[in-house]
This record gives C-alpha cells, structure tokens and sequence, in this order.
C-alpha cells in the first residue's frame, strides 16, 4: 500500500478539531514534502520522523513521501503531529498494519531516538477523540492531565517502539488513570488574620455570593492576606467545573495538574503584566491571566498601578463570563468565569488621612482617576480596611472563626442559590434580580434615596441588592430586610471616599 491516513488533533483554543494526517508514497528522488499549512515546527518534524523510524529499527522509505495535513486551511503548530505523521509513513510503506489507524488517534513529539515527549493541551483532543469513538494514543508524560477525564479510555506510550508492537498485536498500552483527592488542600486559614472582623465578613460575602470585591487601605492592614484566604472560603469545584479549568490550564502547562485537581483557580498577575497577558494573545491565541483564573479567583493587588487599558479590557468578560480573541489567523473564545479581587492603597502614600497622609485631595484623586468609573462599577463589595487599633497586637487574643466554620455557611447559602435559580446571586440576571429580590415599597424609597446621595448608577442598585441577598441567604431569610440592605450599602467604601475628596476640595 502506498496510501495511509491516520488521525490527530489540532490545538485552536480549547477546541480540537480534527486533523487527517494522509502520506503517500510514489516513485522519484527520495524526499519527504509537507502541505497542509504547517508551521516551522511542523515543518521540522520530517527530520524528527526520519531519525526516530531509523533509529527504532524501521527503514525510512527511500521514496518521495508526500504528507498532507487535513484541512489545509487549519493552522497547525507545534511537536503534536510526529508520532501520527511516523504511523501513517509506516503503514503506508507496510511495516505497520494500515486497517488498525482507523480505529485509533496518535498525539505526540518524537525524540530523535523515538522516544515520545508530552504536548500541550491534550485534554481537548482525549475528549474530542472520546466523543468520536476512538482511542487516543499519546505519551506516557501527559498522564497527569487525560487521567483527570473521568471514564476516559486513553493509551500511553513511551515510544514509538511501543506503539508499533500494539498495532501488531503483540504488547498493550497503559490505559491512563491518575488517582487524586477528592478534597484539595488549601494553604492559609481566616484565623491568621489578626482583627479585621468587618473585612472578613465581606470575605464571606464574597465567597457565599460570587462576589467581586475591592479592598482599600493604608499598607501592611491585611488586605492581600485576606484575599489570599478567599479560597479557603470557596467550596471545592464540581468534576465538570475542574475538567473546565484543566482544560484551559493545560494550554499552558502540562505537568502536576492532578495536585491541584478541584482546587479553584488563584491567580496573582504582577501589577506591570501587559493587557496580553491578562487577555490572551498571540498568532495561534493562548488563554490570558483571566481565562486561567476560571472558575476561580483573580487577585489584582496594587490595582493602580496596572495599565488603565488592561484593566478595562477586564469589564466585557466580568459580564459575560468570555473573552473573545481575534488575531489574522484564527479568533477563538475562552472561558472567563471569575471572581475579581483586588487591593489598593487609597492615595500614593497609602494613606488619605491622618498623620502619615502627605498627600493633597487633588493629588488623591488625580490617583484614584487611574481607575475608571465603569470599571470601578463592576466590584459588587468595596470596603476599607483600616490600620489596627492600638494595643490590638499586644492584647491577648480569642480564637477567631477558622476558614472550614466559615466555609459551612458559605456552602449552606451556596445550595440555597443553587435551588433558587441554579447559579450563584452575582450572576442574577435583571429579571431574576426583579424575582427573587423584592422590597418592601419603604425599603426600595430608602434605598433609592441613599443611591442618590451617593451618586450611585443602577447598576450600583442591582448589585446591592445582589449583596443583601447573599447576606439574607447566609441568615437563611427568604426576604431582604431594611437590615440586610443597610449592611449592603456598608461595602460601598470606594463611593464614599470619593464622596470625601470632594468634599474635601470644596
């Protein structure tokens, strides 16, 4: 047989489409040629193919070899075509059985010595290949990512060796399987924190309802200690939502992923990262700092000094839960469901008032103006997080409330949510909010008033109300009450700091 056709996967986001990798093999001067729009990397796999075939003791055809990856108008990247472009020469030339690729996919980077190195995001394809009904067939250093798909049926391999003997029939392939704990162990306690008892209620506001919130406050008052602790508020994620973000994450990485298995997402991008870095970019586009934070938290500290772009780039996906990429070559969606964190001094001395304060209302504000109001807009909880009391560290302390007591309410009025409108309160639509948040007529006047002593949007209402009803569902109150709005309208600290400054001008 001079014809072979075997079958792989491509990499286009977190799709992965098909690809048929077809080689014929015809009289003329020996030479192997590539079609298909591949990439240099591809394109350099004819060398990799030819030493591993040799050098597994096969014989490389001294034919022309023409080799066409299907669809020609896909682009493909990357080591992940070797080992089906090496099978499908060898079936063609007969060394392999040719009828035995059409019931299997091949994914993988061969090594001069046909050894088989892992690739990235081979979650996609395994289940792409599932839903197919083939088996997929790849190396042995990707287990740590396809053993975290549950009822998968996929084959590792070490070499190229091992791979011809299965489809001879004549050995068998380890089936990938990773055994992992269910609960996930999360590093930090809400106990540490000294003090800061409203700051941490907000934190469990925030966990309960899927909250973003704003920390604001003078250096070294616990703000990113807090913060770092939501995770351990937060109950572990379902099998769906942790193969989402395994999904994303092995785009970019490949190794240790069962460790974190059904931990939710932390991601601390450092303040100078680009707006590349925090979207997603590229030729071939790959997932940015908020897609990987999927299903999980995106802690901005010293938000400030973050590049004002980047930052309003963030108010698309903080509503729609994606962010759309579009390059020349391929426009691809990432999932973009994450709780938004973040911590800012309140002047460029860090603090706005006091002794230490060195700063003018003007040079304040012309600090806080970095942020835009639409952005600012989108934090459902902005709170400020005072300096420690005096004597406060030198006073004996009771045990405060560890992050698994706080953690049981959290996922009480998580179910509560769930059996209401099957999603968490920071994600109501507007009719949901109409249904499932009513006031009393004395309630939605007094709140109407407050919003317009503070200048307040209506998106400013809705989120409020999404607040006072995560804070009813922690009391297990069917209703919100005058007291649950009030306490709502306390995490409006960013609104009246503002409200402060301009006072302050006059």
């Amino acid at each position: 047989m001079s014809l072979s056709v075997a079958y792989t996967r491509a990499a286009i986001g977190i799709q992965a489409p098909q690809v048929c990798v077809e080689v014929h093999l015809s009289n003329g001067l020996p030479a192997l040629s590539m079609v298909g729009l591949p990439e240099t990397a591809v394109r350099e796999a004819r060398d990799r193919v030819r030493s591993a075939i040799i050098n597994c003791g096969f014989s490389f055809p001294a034919k022309r070899i023409t080799v066409n990856l299907a669809p020609a108008d896909l682009p493909k990247e990357g080591g992940r075509f070797d080992l089906p472009i090496a099978v499908a020469i060898l079936a063609a030339s007969e060394q392999i059985p040719a009828e035995k690729l059409l019931h299997y996919e091949f994914l993988g980077e061969l090594a001069l010595t046909g050894a088989l190195r892992g690739v990235q995001a081979v979650i996609p394809a395994a289940m792409a290949a599932q839903e197919a009904g083939r088996q997929l067939i790849l190396s042995a250093d990707n287990l740590a990512e396809v053993g975290l798909i549950e009822h998968g049926d996929n084959l590792l391999a070490r070499d190229l060796l091992e791979v011809c003997a299965f489809l001879h029939g004549e050995a068998q392939l380890e089936r990938a399987c990773v055994k992992h704990d269910d609960l996930p162990a999360v590093e930090g306690d809400l106990q540490e924190v000294i003090g800061q008892q409203q700051a941490k209620r907000a934190l469990e506001i925030t966990a309960a309802g899927g909250h973003n919130l704003l920390l604001i406050g003078p250096p070294g008052t616990g703000k990113t200690m807090l913060a770092t602790r939501l995770n351990s508020l937060m109950p572990p994620l379902s099998d769906r939502e942790a193969l989402e973000s395994a999904c994303i994450a092995s785009l970019v990485r490949s190794d240790g992923m069962h460790a974190h298995w059904r931990q939710r997402p932390f991601r601390s991008p450092h303040h100078s990262a680009s707006l590349f870095a925090l979207v997603g970019g590229g030729a071939l586009p790959k997932p940015g700092e908020i897609s990987l934070a999927h299903n999980g938290v995106l802690f901005l500290d010293e938000l400030p000094e973050f590049e004002r772009r980047a930052l309003d780039a963030l108010r698309e996906p903080l509503e729609s839960g994606e962010i759309g990429i579009s390059r020349a070559r391929a426009k691809v969606t990432y999932p973009a469901r994450f709780q938004l964190i973040a911590a800012m001094n309140p002047s460029p001395t860090g603090h706005y008032s006091g002794p230490y304060n060195r700063c003018s209302p003007q040079q304040t504000l012309r600090y806080l103006s970095r942020l835009s109001g639409p952005f600012l807009d989108r934090f459902d909880l902005s709170l400020e997080v005072p300096l420690l009391p005096t004597g406060t560290l030198s006073a004996q302390r009771s045990e405060s409330e560890s992050s698994a007591t706080v953690r049981q309410r959290v996922v009480v009025a998580r179910e509560r949510q769930l059996a209401r409108i099957g999603k968490v309160n920071a994600l109501m639509s507007n009719n949901e909010i109409k249904n499932c948040c009513m006031l009393k007529n004395e309630d939605a006047e007094w709140l109407e008033q407050v919003l317009n002593q503070l200048g307040l949007s209506v998106r400013a209402w809705q989120r409020i109300l999404k607040v006072a009803r995560t804070i009813a569902d922690l009391a297990g109150d069917d209703e919100i009450n005058r007291e649950y709005l009030t306490e709502a309208v306390s995490y409006r600290g960013m609104d009246r700091l503002l409200i402060h400054l301009q006072k302050s001008l006059g």
